[in-house]
C-alpha cells in the first residue's frame, strides 16, 4: 500500500480563514460522532481518536466543548453523511465525503465545483471501487511482528502492516478501526498515534499534468471550501515541472 494513506487533507490551515474552516469541519464532525455513540471519549473510541487528532491540530478547547454540549443536549442540527464521487481533472478519480443537514444544497454545491473544474460528478460507487476503505493507525514502534500478533489475538482482520523509520502503520478495513485501535491499546499501553483516520486510500494513481494541474488545484480548492466537505480524497498523482 506504500505512502499512498499521505495523499490526504489536501489544505491545512495556513491563514485565520483556513483555520476557522477546519475548526468548524472539526466542530462538525464531533457533534455528529458524539452524538451517535456518546459523548464519553473512554466509551466511544471513535470520538477520542477524532478528540486527540483535532488536539494535534490545534483545534482550541472551547470549539471542542461546544461541540460535546451540542451532542449531549437534546434536538440541535441534524447532520447527515453524503459522498459524492466523479472523474477530476486528467480523469482522476474523486470521492468527496460530507456532513449536511441540507443534502440538495450539498450535492447542488458539489456539482458545482466539478462543472467549474471542467469535472464529471457520477453516481454513488462511480469510483470508490477503486479504492481501499481503510482504517489506519500510525504509532512510534519497529516490531511489527508483536503488532501483529495483537492484533491476531484480537481477530482484527489486518490488511498489512508497515515498518518503517521507527513508525508502524496499520492497515485494516474501516469496520474494524474500533477493534484494531483497541488491540493496540490493549497490548502497548497508551499510544501516540500519529496517524488515526479512516480513509479512501486509491489501489492505482493517475497522472495529472500540464493544464489539468492548475483545474486539479482549483477543483480541490473549491470543495475544500465548502462548509458541508470534510474530506476530498483522490487518486491523482500530480506531475509538476521542476
Amino acid at each position: 500500500m506504500g505512502r499512498a494513506f499521505q495523499n490526504r487533507k489536501e489544505s491545512m490551515a495556513k491563514t485565520a480563514a483556513a483555520k476557522t474552516k477546519v475548526y468548524s469541519k472539526y466542530g462538525r464532525e464531533i457533534y455528529v460522532v458524539a452524538k451517535a455513540g456518546g459523548v464519553d471519549p473512554s466509551a466511544n473510541l471513535s470520538l477520542r481518536g477524532l478528540l486527540e487528532r483535532a488536539k494535534k491540530d490545534q483545534v482550541p478547547s472551547h470549539v471542542i466543548d461546544k461541540a460535546l454540549d451540542k451532542a449531549s443536549g437534546v434536538g440541535g442540527e441534524d447532520f447527515s453523511p453524503a459522498r459524492y464521487e466523479g472523474f477530476g481533472p486528467g480523469n482522476c478519480m474523486v470521492i468527496v465525503e460530507c456532513l449536511t443537514d441540507n443534502p440538495n444544497r450539498t450535492f447542488g454545491d458539489v456539482r458545482a465545483c466539478f462543472n467549474k473544474a471542467k469535472s464529471k460528478l457520477g453516481t454513488p460507487g462511480t469510483v470508490s471501487h477503486m479504492f481501499d476503505h481503510c482504517a489506519i493507525l500510525a504509532f512510534s514502534g519497529d516490531d511489527e511482528e508483536a503488532t501483529l500478533e495483537a492484533l491476531m489475538e484480537a481477530d482484527v482482520d489486518v490488511t498489512d502492516i508497515e515498518s518503517e523509520d521507527g513508525h508502524i502503520t496499520v492497515f485494516a478495513p474501516h469496520t474494524e478501526y474500533a477493534k484494531a485501535k483497541q488491540a493496540l491499546l490493549d497490548a502497548f499501553g497508551e499510544l501516540d498515534f500519529e496517524i488515526d483516520e479512516i480513509q479512501f486510500v486509491p489501489q492505482t494513481t493517475t497522472p495529472v499534468e500540464g493544464d489539468d494541474v492548475a483545474m486539479f488545484e482549483k477543483l480541490l480548492d473549491t470543495l475544500n471550501d465548502l462548509d458541508d466537505v470534510q474530506n476530498v480524497f483522490h487518486n491523482a498523482d500530480v506531475q509538476t515541472n521542476s
